[in-house]
Order: C-alpha cells, then structure tokens, then sequence
C-alpha cells in the first residue's frame, strides 16, 4: 500500500492496488496544473484509490470536455485527473506520494506541446500526442 499527501496535509489518500506504469505528460494542461515542464502520472482503479482525510476539500475542474483535474482546495495541489469514458479509474500525480511507487517511466508523451526550454535527455519513447486507444 501506498500512501499520499497534498502540499497542506489536508488531503490524505491511499492506494491499495496496482499502479498502471509511469507516464511523463507533456500537455500544456499538465504543464499548468503542474506548474512544470510535465506532469508524472499513473493511473489506478478508482477502488484502489481511498481517501482518509480531506475529500471534501477536493474540487474538480472540466479541464476540457468529459475530463476532470481534482485540486485540493486549500493549497492547490493537483490530486487527480479522471476522464468520463473511464469511470473505473483515475490518473494520479506521482509528486504527492509518501514512498517510492517503484515504478520506472516507460513513455513521453504530448512532446509535440513540450515546454520549448526544456530537453528530453533521456531514451524513453517520445510520443506526439497521447497513448493509442487501447484495445
């Protein structure tokens, strides 16, 4: 198990389950809520994922059509994105995790909207838009 913090403490989570692998967003929405070059992110059941404090201080945001960013009320931090094709799961952020998710990055993606003063320096696949649809 997994455990997680936003920057106040107000909101607490933990993750029971499995974490999909490691994925480095590159989209100008991450790059906003992240206030970074990217966002780390990796997505787990909705299940898996329990709040022990703070659920009410999270409020939700239609970033763009049926996509939805969780921010902590209080302090900002970004908790969460859920999309609504995907009911059964979440994308968390990695940066609010207590220990290590032991999970090694695996993609880049959005690199085509790339914050143009950072740089790619290492050997992971670098894709223009997102992940292919699964199947």
């Amino acid at each position: 198990m997994l455990t997680g913090r936003c920057l106040c403490e107000g909101v607490r989570f933990e993750v029971t389950g499995p974490l999909a692998p490691l994925g480095y967003c590159h989209c100008k929405q991450c790059q906003r809520a992240s206030g970074s070059a990217f966002a780390a992110n990796s997505t787990v059941a909705k299940s898996d994922l329990r709040f022990v404090a703070g659920e009410e201080l999270i409020r939700e945001y239609e970033s763009s059509p049926g996509r939805f960013r969780a921010f902590c009320s209080r302090c900002g931090s970004p908790v969460y994105k859920r999309v609504s094709e995907q009911p059964d799961s979440v994308r968390i952020r990695l940066g609010l995790l207590d220990g290590d998710p032991k999970l090694q990055a695996r993609v880049h993606v959005w690199v085509s909207a790339k914050a143009p003063w950072y740089e790619i320096t290492d050997s992971l696949p670098q894709l223009p838009e997102g992940l292919p649809p699964r199947k």
